[in-house]
């Protein structure tokens, strides 16, 4: 299959790009042909080259971007691609004006977020010139379906995949993210990813300081500042909640396996927005035990007790014992661990997604092709 993937963002500082070239990269190994058309990027187009994909540098700036709709509409009758897979909102408006006249065998809508779909976005969703939307877990696609008063059987749930050769726990230094942070072995590392609000950091700082005087050892690093504000905000708000020296404000990492090979555990508070979360499934990956709120498609991911803690959100007394159960029953938690990197290895591993991708695909482009033709 000739496959594009689009979307507008072009670094690998969100999840929507790793997943993006996590598809690209996965369906050219399967030997499809496969174009990434996003914003000039030097990182993404290199990896791209790399890898043997196509990639397209288009301004896509807005949803009525004249310039990149008529770029892609070249594109597209050029390569004639059978699959346009786009991944967020300006790649969805670009792709539907680029391939008015010029329609493709299966057009795919990712849908990553839990945000509901309202009156400025339902109709892109809508129109019968999408053949499928892709959620990231069920919550997300109850919320599409529901908000965006769409069939069921429109909306398909693939769950984000994690590379298991990648976020290997034998294959990282657990002491090298530690030594370039200063944070000394004897403390028990606690580790978050995203400081937007949302994200539940401070809901996760507020709990630390209740845990610090019966565990003065233990330490959180908040991790995605974007720049010396964000570091500043995260150290002055440690400052306010009286853990100044219990917590680590640190940078957007490409690294992330050393970091959570580093780390003692991985929460994500989240209470907004949320998908699954990458982060909670990477550090299942990496053997690590993991507390998330009950946010978005979370409790599908940690479905059993066995694999992971669920609280509910904003909840400060549920996520502090919850840290102390996790801290004081170190036995339990590496039992946990254990059977979370299995859970992902059956359920939510890079092939699987691939292969569910190719299977949607496919069954767009068969159900499509002329009677005749699906009887020779």
């Amino acid at each position: 299959m000739r496959v594009f993937q689009v979307l507008e963002f072009n670094q690998f500082t969100t999840g929507s790009v790793h997943q993006m070239f996590q598809a690209a990269a996965g369906l050219h190994e399967r030997g499809h042909e496969v174009t990434i058309v996003s914003r000039p990027a030097e990182e993404l187009e290199e990896k791209a080259h790399a890898q043997g994909i196509q990639f397209h540098g288009l301004a896509l700036r807005n949803q009525f971007d004249l310039v990149s709709i008529i770029g892609l509409r070249r594109l597209v009758r050029t390569l004639r691609p059978d699959v346009i897979h786009v991944h967020k909102g300006v790649a969805h408006a670009v792709a539907l004006a680029a391939t008015l006249r010029d329609r493709v065998g299966a057009f795919v809508v990712n849908r990553g977020v839990s945000f509901p779909l309202d009156v400025w976005n339902r109709g892109k969703y809508r129109t019968d010139r999408v053949d499928r939307v892709v959620t990231v877990c069920r919550q997300i696609k109850d919320v599409v379906v529901e908000s965006g008063r769409l069939p069921p059987a429109k909306v398909d749930v693939i769950y984000a995949g994690t590379d298991m050769n990648l976020f290997h726990p034998d294959m990282h230094d657990p002491r090298a993210f530690r030594r370039e942070k200063g944070i000394l072995d004897d403390r028990f590392l606690i580790t978050q990813v995203g400081i937007r609000d949302w994200k539940g950091w401070m809901e996760l700082v507020d709990s630390l300081s209740d845990i610090v005087p019966r565990h003065p050892n233990a330490h959180v690093a908040l991790i995605g500042c974007r720049n010396e504000e964000d570091l500043q905000m995260v150290r002055d708000y440690a400052t306010r909640r009286g853990v100044p020296w219990n917590v680590t404000a640190v940078e957007y990492r490409a690294d992330m396996p050393a970091v959570f090979a580093a780390s003692d555990l991985v929460v994500d508070a989240s209470w907004a927005g949320t998908g699954i979360t990458g982060t909670i499934r990477e550090a299942l990956a990496m053997r690590k035990p993991v507390i998330a709120t009950d946010s978005g498609g979370n409790r599908e991911l940690l479905s059993s007790p066995d694999v992971g803690w669920v609280i509910p959100m904003k909840d400060r007394n549920a996520l502090s014992q919850t840290l102390l159960d996790v801290i004081e029953h170190p036995e339990r938690a590496r039992t946990v661990a254990r059977n979370g990197r299995e859970h992902v290895a059956k359920s939510f591993s890079k092939d699987l997604r691939i292969t569910r991708l190719e299977e949607l695909y496919r069954s767009i482009l068969e159900s499509k092709r002329p009677r005749q033709l699906a009887t020779d």
